[in-house]
Parts: C-alpha cells; structure tokens; sequence
C-alpha cells in the first residue's frame, strides 16, 4: 500500500520532529517505542525516506537508538537536521546506528553577528561540528542558511566561498512566513533568483539534476571547484505541485505541509488503544486530503504560529 493524495501526488518522504522548539512535560512528547510504531506503519505505508528533526533532535537521550532501529526497518534514506552543538561528539555514534546524511544550520560566517542570530556563542563548536561531518562519511554536509534582508544576505558570497573552500553543500532558504513573533515581511525575503545570479556573477554555475519532489534546485561550480549550491525558494518559486513530504511533531501531531492549519492527532490515537489498521486508515484519510499548496502567494494568507525551525531543512 502507499499514501496518495487527492492530486495523484505519491507520499515518500517523512520529517520527525523528536523534540519541541519549547519545552514540554516528558508526557506531551512521543515516547521511542510510539515513534518505533508510527514509522513501522509510515514505512509499511511507502515511506522511503525519513529525516529527524527538532527543536534540536541531538538534546533527546536515546536518538542513537532510534536512528539505529530506523535502519533496522529498512529507511532507504535516513537523515538529520543539527544545528550542530553536539553533533561533533555524537558523530562517530550516529554513523554507527546508520545515518547517512547531515543538515546543518548556519545562518552567519561572522561569529559576532552568528551569535546575535542564535543568541548562543557557539559559533567555534558549530564550525567544528562541520568540518568533522566534512571528514566523515556524511560528507558532504549540507549546510542550511536562511537568509534575510538586511540580517545575513551580504554574505551570499562569503557563503559561495566557503562552499568551494571547505566542499560543503551550500544550501541557500528563502525566508518563510513561519515566525511566531509575526516579524516576517515580503520584503525581509531574498529571492533565489537573486542568490543565483550573484554567486554566478562571482562563479558561474551548472545545473545539477534533480528529482521532482527535491526542494532545492542544486548547482556545481563550472570551474571544477568543490562544493555545491542548493537554493530552496518556497516563497518565489513554489514546489508544492510535487511534494512528497509530510510531517509528524514531537508531540505527535500529523501535518501535510508546514503550513497546514489543521494538525491531527496520532499521540490520542496510540494511548486510546488504536489498531495498526486504524492508524493506516486515518493517515490515509488525512493524506488524502493534503493541501495543494501552502498558499504563501495567495491573498488572505494567514501564516501559522510556528517558526523556521520546523523547516527540517
């Protein structure tokens, strides 16, 4: 069996958030063994690919395991979205239980102005966290930064620049209306056209194929240099006529896009006493009716009160 929605688009792709942006009682969160169980019905359903999320997913005790049983079950794909704190020290592990790819948040390559973003002064450890995914078997990273005018966008280049110097993948977001503190304006975004043509004015650039359902469209250096670009662009070029992904909170709520208004509960489901089959039955029904878009571009577009972490990369 595998999930459809009601415009022929085929479900694949599955984000789990283990831990909330804020914290909540041990009991809100889904335990491991009702993730265990929603990820065996989500696979048996054709899930192929899963990419653990947060909050920060490396601050829960026991994500090793959890990736590891993951890769037991036969994820083809099997992810992670860091902002990289303690990525340095779990990496040896993490490769162990079977991830095989890595998102890492980056939003400044200037410590000073890395530190007001996250209000963290970790800059030197995130930086050491890449360059040891970088010298792993995850390599290349993906390094994940959303942009906003007049925050971090003059440094579209320096980022460029640190692609080609260090081979990470540079991965360039659009800002999205996911701001709870309703500080998002059309204006604070930077197109990916934008991205594009400048670091192509600086190095020009080839397009790489991609699949359909990919977020980012992905680009090489011309000159042969390491490194690529990734520019992800859901405010100016939406992708939602091919997306594949769904998404399930720590707190154990199913949503179709990240701007759904309606969440549906599993967590109720999983301690009413629920059958596998009645969990197959209503994620069905809840994929079925998967919005078309998320209707940033539309008029009377109300943004959701949730902010860019839930990106998942």
């Amino acid at each position: 069996m595998t999930l459809h929605d009601k415009f022929g688009r085929q479900i694949t792709d599955l984000r789990i958030s283990i831990t909330p942006e804020n914290y909540r009682d041990h009991d809100e969160i889904l335990s491991w063994p009702e993730l265990d169980r929603l990820a065996r019905i989500l696979l048996s359903l054709g899930i192929r690919k899963i990419r653990i999320t947060g909050g920060e997913p490396l601050v829960r005790d026991g994500v090793e395991g959890y990736i590891a049983r993951l890769h037991t079950l036969g994820v083809e794909d099997l992810s992670m979205t860091t902002n990289g704190h303690l990525l340095a020290e779990r990496c040896d592990r993490l490769l162990a239980a079977g991830l095989r790819r890595i998102n890492i948040s980056l939003d400044s390559l200037d410590p000073e102005r890395f530190e007001r973003i996250t209000r963290t002064k970790s800059f030197s450890t995130v930086m050491h966290s890449i360059d040891v995914a970088q010298k792993s078997r995850l390599a290349p990273a993906k390094v994940n930064a959303v942009l906003v005018r007049d925050l971090n966008d003059d440094e579209v280049e320096a980022f460029a620049l640190f692609a080609r110097e260090t081979g990470v993948i540079m991965r360039f977001i659009e800002f999205m209306p996911l701001d709870a503190d309703r500080h998002w304006t059309r204006g604070l975004v930077v197109p990916a056209a934008e991205v594009h043509q400048r670091i192509h004015a600086r190095w020009p650039l080839e397009q790489i194929p991609h699949e359909r359902s990919e977020t980012a469209r992905k680009y090489r250096f011309a000159d042969g240099a390491p490194g690529e670009i990734g520019l992800i662009a859901p405010v100016t070029q939406p992708f939602c006529g091919h997306c594949s992904r769904i998404r399930l909170t720590a707190d154990g709520k199913l949503r179709t896009c990240l701007f759904s208004k309606d969440d549906h509960d599993l967590r109720a489901m999983l301690r009413e006493g629920a059958s596998d089959e009645d969990l197959v039955s209503y994620i069905s029904s809840i994929v079925m009716e998967k919005e078309a878009g998320h209707r940033i571009n539309e008029p009377g577009f109300v943004p959701p009160s949730r902010t860019m972490v839930f990106i998942g990369g």
